[in-house]
């Protein structure tokens, strides 16, 4: 029986990708960072959105965006600066609405 050898994750990395500082190591390496980073914050933005007990197509409505739209954003996919702002500026102004309703009852 042939025995298998089995490769650490930074030997594939290596040999397929390139040794660390090589620019095509480095161009994967920051993609792969941006990659965790923008599905950190779709899931930021998904349990901020499921707090207060919106549906996708109700965030999208707010935004201007199609319901598919928000489903790639939380899933970290066509995440842009942009679209992150104007989620929060309608968050903060829908929470501004939402006290000052309060405060008037």
């Amino acid at each position: 029986m042939k025995d298998n050898k089995f490769y650490t994750l930074g030997e594939i990395e290596d040999k397929y990708i390139g040794k660390k500082g090589t620019p095509k190591r480095d161009k994967y390496e920051v993609d792969l960072q941006t990659d965790v980073h923008s599905h950190f914050i779709g899931e930021a933005i998904k349990q901020a959105r499921l707090s207060k007990n919106m549906t996708q197509e109700e965030l999208g409505s707010l935004i201007g965006v199609q319901r598919a739209q928000i489903s790639r954003i939380e899933s970290g996919k066509n995440l842009t600066f942009s679209t992150i702002a104007r989620i929060f500026t309608v968050s903060y102004t829908h929470l501004r609405a939402h006290e000052t309703l309060a405060n008037l009852v």
